[in-house]
């Protein structure tokens, strides 16, 4: 009689479990380590699951929720498959037992009759002259009461046809209105999930590069022409010079696109 492999058998290791989504996501260990700011040979010792190099468990638990976010990944079940070969992590620290802090409790301070004396004239000096305030603000009780009976004066009003409506602004054509003719603008949404995007200018400048979380925003510009690289590209919205692209890519993939200025056109 055969007996199958239970479940832990078959799952991939943290390593491999990284690598595999990172390839799906059409990405490259370049690519993972510009967005994460983990170096090259750290990222391909993860994947092969040597965390030697990470410097601690605690850099590699780092390491590994980074990386797991670049190729869009919980990094939770990876953290938790790594605590349970590698140890686990550290337990807390038990706090002092209660007859600690007891034993170490200062004795009790003896009272300070000169702060309290202090503290007395104090309150004399202010009820005394509170007494005279309050006294000399009787004497003008005629004029306190008649300010007490007098009414409100009406507020005024305006003639309807002196009150303007409000000027409603009117609508632009496109999301990016009023932009410079001798410029190519981009400008980038990560609409329905987050992607990893990186510009460069016509000379290779690098203009901008990182992670889009779902919801941000990101405008680029240069004089002469952007060279777009766009991770997970169909869950972005895309406008150029002010017009949107239609249509970017397919959820999942990388797509390479270059624009110059006036109408949209990928190269």
């Amino acid at each position: 009689m055969s007996i199958g492999n239970s479940p832990e058998a078959d799952r991939p290791s943290v390593g491999a479990a990284l690598q595999k989504a990172r390839i799906g996501a059409g990405l490259t260990v370049e690519e993972v380590s510009t967005t994460t700011r983990v170096r090259i040979p750290i990222v391909h010792a993860i994947e092969q699951d040597d965390f030697s190099r990470c410097g601690g468990d605690v850099y590699a638990r780092g390491h590994i929720r980074a990386l797991a976010r670049a190729v869009s990944l919980d990094s939770r079940p990876l953290i938790d498959q790594f605590d349970a070969e590698h140890g686990g992590r550290p337990a807390p620290t038990p706090a002092a037992p209660l007859f600690e802090a007891e034993r170490i409790r200062s004795e009790p301070r003896r009272p300070n009759w000169t702060a309290a004396m202090v503290a007395a004239i104090v309150a004399v000096v202010g009820f005394v002259g509170f007494t005279l305030f309050t006294g000399s603000g009787k004497s003008g009780g005629p004029i306190a009461s008649g300010d007490a009976n007098a009414k409100p004066a009406p507020a005024p009003t305006r003639h309807p046809s002196t009150i303007k409506p409000p000027v409603k602004p009117e609508p632009s054509d496109s999301a990016v209105a009023g932009l410079p003719k001798d410029k190519v603008t981009i400008k980038v949404t990560a609409r329905d999930g987050q992607s990893w995007i990186s510009a460069k200018d016509a000379n290779g400048k690098l203009l901008e590069d990182g992670l889009l979380k779902k919801g941000e925003s990101k405008t680029i510009t240069d004089k002469e022409r952007i060279d777009l690289v766009l991770g997970n590209a169909g869950a972005v919205q895309l406008y150029v010079n002010g017009k949107e692209v239609k249509r970017v890519g397919d959820k999942g993939t990388v797509e390479r696109l270059s624009y110059t200025r006036g109408d949209p056109q990928a190269g």
